[in-house]
């Protein structure tokens, strides 16, 4: 399995509430759509670990293909980057993780 995480912020001056209205219905739905998606999910991150360790970012998305193939065909598609291209104008500073799962299990 190929999991794609981002880690963002917004930029300075955003409403966090605006942002949230986009991220949680048009952009959730355009993250479903995406070719060959098996699932994909959003998050605020609350808390940092250690205790005391200096927050790095407030967003986390997560989007997952059940191999390379169908993680190439989806992300890479060019429908798929140019909208991404304008969808990353809503953010400010960002990283794009992208990794192969070795092992996955359920509690």
């Amino acid at each position: 399995m190929i999991r794609l995480t981002v880690l963002y912020n917004l930029p300075e001056g955003q409403p966090e509430d605006t942002f949230l209205e986009w991220r949680l219905s048009e952009h959730q739905r355009n993250n479903e759509a995406m070719p060959g998606v098996m699932r994909t999910d959003f998050a605020r991150i609350t808390e940092h670990w250690p205790v005391g360790a200096m927050p790095t970012y407030r967003f986390q998305t997560t989007v997952e293909w059940a191999d390379r193939a169908s993680f190439d065909d989806g992300f890479y598609n060019d429908a798929v980057q140019a909208k991404l291209s304008l969808d990353l104008e809503k953010l400010g500073d960002y990283a794009f993780v992208i990794s192969e799962v070795l092992v996955e299990s359920a509690g």
